[in-house]
């Protein structure tokens, strides 16, 4: 019995001998990553950084290409003595530069380690040659070579956003794939694709010498790895419109969003004013200016801005009284210089005949109809209280895609402000607050606030009779799938047979004849049918805001858009024919009113 269990012993034992030395032959033989690992100390990983994906617009014009750049790159353990005026000559830099630099170095020599930094960026083409012919003169210092942003096109720096070096903040956020020296995408579409676009680093692997230097590449090259491009891109812009519209709105405060309301694509996003390219590609240089610039060009309006949308707004409040049966187009209301909704107070309105049906309120933008209208489906008898209308109400203006993000593929897009029962409530109490009390939502004031991007997503609505696509900036291409939602029908709750009573208002806003009241004729061009509607939104900071939303053709319609010009008064002096010169050079191809485009172009309306 005895004699047994020693055998089992010795089996036992035989074979955790044999797994161990299985395991030791595996790691020292068969898998070198061990070793590798173990050797680290001896070997030096160089990163090879890839060329950053390329940005087209919709018609494969390049917005953002690349050029190389030139870093000198230092390991402070593995310098030696070197002649600081030499190398200050070769970098065309200062000697106070470099001491201060070694100095640095050398304070915080071991929070540093064996790490390799970036000593001197973006330095010329003929100083990095003359350095890499002295580069043994300057032991522990080497040359890395990069790509950096360029722009052939003007599209605008807000859109397309801005490539830095990583901070702090961004390392914690982003622990893997990033370290410092790196470069990201920190605004517009280089932020929003930078997965898409930074492609991915990749590597060569030296060895170093018992005395820290480098020496032969590690197993001849066979461990390196070739870095990966990153992927292109090809936007929804369209590059000369967005151009057009940036000279347009030069000298204004405001945003024109065009979007193809076919497919939801945006054609144009212009916020104003904003970064030009010539600002981006040497971003480091111009950013304090441009953050304490008053105006703030880097606060991108189209998707961060929220405003009242003003008489536009009367648009969906026709359409809702439309579905819920309080409203026919037949029905005439009288203005008499507006709406009294209590015994003293009144909300004006501009002088023009009275009565007025729907289309004749469209078109002049009749602000008496539309209190009629938002009172109608308020105090709908179908509603026991007030609270249950205006939730109802609130649900149709939501469906429009107000009041949250619309989900559009461009970073920072805000929601805007649409209240509900609650904020009514605090604030009046339960039995507090009726019609009267939120008049002004009737005409898009008051406590709404929405953003261009939505603005010009109402256009596209009304341009399909009633459903809309998530705007949004990238379209499918090679190696690039965009999310299915892109391309899904959104409807609104009001049912799409109701939009084509909007639309005659619309047209003779824009179309009707001399003197017959029309608000917005300075946007009519022979053959576009454009339809409109303006706004004059109310501004507790200065001047009205000048709004316009259009599409057109009117049948087929190709493009959709919003004009929002801050502090410039009424929507047809200067939001409308923004947006119609746009819309005539997308359709047209150029532009027939030398002298509207002339006085829209001069104009400074800024602060």
């Amino acid at each position: 019995m005895e004699l047994k269990r020693s055998n089992k012993l010795l089996i036992g034992l035989a074979a955790v001998c044999l797994l161990l030395l299985g395991k030791l032959f595996y790691i020292q033989i068969i898998n070198d990553s061990y070793k590798r690992d173990a050797s680290n100390n001896s070997m030096v990983y160089r990163t090879i950084y890839p060329p950053r994906g390329l940005i087209y617009d919709r018609n494969m014009k390049p917005l953002v290409t690349n050029k190389t750049s030139y870093d000198i790159m230092v390991t402070p353990r593995e310098v030696q003595a070197f002649d600081t005026v030499l190398l200050a000559r070769v970098l065309d830099t200062s000697v106070t530069y470099i001491r201060e630099r070694m100095q640095y170095y050398r304070t915080y020599r071991s929070r540093i380690g064996y790490q390799t930094l970036t000593f001197l960026k973006q330095v010329g083409e003929v100083n990095y040659m003359q350095f890499a012919e002295m580069q043994y003169k300057f032991p522990g210092f080497s040359g890395q070579v990069r790509t950096i942003r360029e722009y052939p096109f003007d599209a605008g720096g807000n859109l397309l956003g801005y490539v830095s070096e990583v901070d702090a903040d961004f390392l914690k956020r982003h622990p893997e794939g990033y370290k410092a020296g790196d470069y990201a995408g920190k605004t517009g579409l280089e932020a929003a694709r930078e997965e898409d676009l930074r492609g991915e680093k990749g590597y060569n692997i030296f060895l170093r010498d018992s005395r820290n230097r480098v020496q032969d590449v590690y197993e001849e090259g066979r461990l390196d790895k070739d870095a990966v491009p990153g992927k292109n891109i090809v936007t929804t812009i369209d590059a000369e419109l967005q151009m057009y519209g940036q000279q347009l709105m030069k000298g204004k405060v405001g945003s024109v969003v065009a979007i193809e309301p076919g497919t939801g694509e945006i054609l144009a996003m212009v916020s104003s004013p904003g970064i030009s390219v010539d600002q981006l590609a040497e971003i480091g240089r111009y950013y304090n200016d441009i953050v304490r610039d008053p105006l703030k060009p880097m606060f991108n309006r189209t998707v961060q801005a929220s405003y009242p949308p003003g008489s536009v707004f009367k648009l969906v409040n026709g359409l809702i009284g439309l579905q819920e049966g309080v409203l026919q187009p037949s029905y005439e209301y009288p203005c008499h210089a507006g709406y009294s909704y209590t015994a003293t107070r009144k909300l004006g309105c501009h002088n023009h005949r009275s009565p007025l049906d729907l289309t004749e309120a469209i078109m002049m933008s009749c602000n008496a109809y539309f209190c009629y209208v938002l009172r109608n489906t308020l105090e709908n008898r179908k509603y026991g209280r007030i609270q249950e209308s205006y939730a109802a109400w609130r649900e149709y203006v939501t469906s429009f895609g107000f009041g949250s993000r619309l989900g559009s593929d461009f970073p920072s897009e805000l929601g805007g402000n649409i209240p509900d029962t609650t904020y009514y409530n605090r604030i009046y109490g339960t039995r507090g607050w009726r019609f009267p009390t939120i008049v002004s939502l009737s005409i898009g004031q008051g406590e709404i606030g929405v953003t261009p991007l939505q603005i010009a997503n109402l256009s596209a609505i009304v341009a399909n009779r009633g459903f809309y696509y998530i705007p949004h900036l990238v379209k499918d291409s090679e190696g690039i799938e965009i999310d299915p939602k892109y391309k899904e029908r959104i409807y609104t709750k009001v049912d799409t047979a109701q939009f084509a009573k909007v639309i005659p208002g619309m047209y003779l806003a824009v179309n009707c004849k001399p003197g017959a009241g029309g608000t917005a004729t300075v946007a009519a061009v022979p053959g576009l049918d454009i339809c409109g509607k303006t706004g004059t939104a109310q501004n507790p900071h200065g001047k009205d805001n000048s709004v316009f939303i259009c599409f057109a053709p009117m049948d087929n319609p190709r493009i959709a858009i919003a004009a929002y010009v801050e502090n410039a008064g009424f929507g047809a002096t200067w939001a409308s024919p923004i947006a119609s010169l746009m819309v005539e050079r997308y359709l047209n191809g150029k532009v027939d009113r030398p002298e509207l485009e002339n006085r829209i172009m001069n104009a400074v309306l800024t602060p």
